[in-house]
């Protein structure tokens, strides 16, 4: 039984709540009007389970007070029928019972019952269970309505978002394309404070440009529409594409990176597409966080029924205190990156959503030499 705080129920108003009252005594049914009537119930009466549920039906009341022991199906088994019938939207079942017995209490519990109000009646505590049981409905009604207006808020905020990063996201394309042209020459060339101002441009576009398609993608996750689609991949190709882009990218911080496979050429049921942008951010994020001049480990396994990839880097790792931020939005450890390169704190929660859509898990571990290894597990399928 709950645990009453009388001067919380005893500020609850029971005015115009809506009470079933079961029983086919009729002294008992009396008794308890009496006790609810100068408290502004409205009472509806049921002399069996059957008709108790059928009153509640018509009644749809905010609290039912069902006897236990009734000709016809008896409390408990009406209590189950009204918990399978309404569900979760059941109004609360508080039992009427001269039983004390621990397995009665238990399988009033388990039928759906909330509480038990005991024969013969004390008015003070019936009506302080009744108001504890009635409120507890209210607050549970409107955490119900609050998670509602949540849920409708989070839905027109993503479409908000995913509609201001696509049309966002075009332009900043074009921009990053003519300052690769200008970078060039295609058009002539450049002083080398132009060049400099359209590095830059370049530069600052390309880090609008991640950052939207990170908006992107966590508006189309976060709105449930993500699909993943399974098909029959290399895995070991996958990541030798990716090791390699990598490579190029970690030329000018004199970084190598170097693929060990393990997976013996195997096909595996993935989302390419997918797999590859995780790849992508852990061998970006590897580089990133190493010193100039370091050399990341790759590797791939597979055991036990799941295919394993490793990325192994030489960067400070994760302090205990930032922990917690590192597979959540815009959550930016205290670790800055070694050549000034920008972070949006998306890549990583992008990447946990991502590899659990996969059935798949995602951690980080800091080594005991130095570095931290990221791991992505994925189930074998294929």
């Amino acid at each position: 039984m709950p645990v009453l705080e009388p001067c919380l129920a005893s500020k609850f108003d029971l005015k115009d709540r809506k009470i079933l009252l079961v029983d086919d005594d009729r002294l008992n049914l009396r008794i308890l009007a009496g006790i609810l009537k100068p408290e502004g119930v409205i009472m509806v009466e049921a002399a069996s389970g059957e008709a108790a549920l059928e009153q509640y039906a018509r009644f749809q009341p905010d609290l039912v007070l069902l006897d236990v022991v009734m000709p016809g199906i008896n409390g408990f088994e009406a209590c189950r029928q009204l918990r399978q019938i309404y569900g979760e939207g059941c109004a609360p079942v508080i039992f009427i019972t001269a039983k004390h017995e621990s397995d009665d209490i238990i399988e009033g519990l388990e039928a759906g019952g909330v509480d038990y109000v005991s024969k013969p009646f004390r008015a003070k505590e019936a009506l302080a269970r009744i108001r504890i049981h009635l409120q507890n409905r209210v607050l549970n009604e409107e955490q119900a309505r609050l998670v509602e207006q949540l849920n409708h808020a989070s839905a027109a905020k993503n479409r908000l978002l995913g509609m201001a990063a696509h049309d966002l996201r075009n332009p900043l394309a074009s921009i990053r394309a003519l300052a690769e042209f200008l970078m060039d020459g295609t058009v002539g060339p450049l002083a080398t404070e132009q060049l400099d101002l359209v590095t830059t441009i370049h530069e600052a576009s390309q880090s609008m440009l991640t950052l939207v398609n990170e908006l992107l993608d966590v508006s189309v996750i976060e709105s449930g529409q993500l699909k993943i689609y399974l098909k029959p991949v290399l895995l070991s190709e996958l990541v030798v594409k990716s090791v390699t882009v990598a490579n190029m990218n970690a030329e000018k911080k004199g970084t190598t990176l170097r693929f060990t496979d393990g997976t013996a050429g195997e096909h595996l049921l993935l989302d390419a597409e997918k797999i590859k942008q995780v790849v992508d951010n852990l061998l970006s994020n590897a580089v990133k966080f190493s010193p100039p001049g370091a050399l990341i480990q790759v590797s791939s396994k597979i055991s036990d029924g799941r295919v394993a990839v490793w990325v192994r880097d030489q960067g400070p790792g994760i302090p205990d205190a930032d922990r917690g931020k590192l597979f959540k939005d815009f959550g930016q450890t205290s670790v800055k990156p070694t050549g000034g390169e920008k972070s949006t704190g998306l890549g990583l929660a992008i990447c946990k959503k991502l590899i659990e859509a996969h059935q798949g898990t995602i951690c980080a571990d800091n080594e005991p030499d130095g570095g931290c290894t990221f791991k992505i597990t994925l189930p074998l399928k294929r």
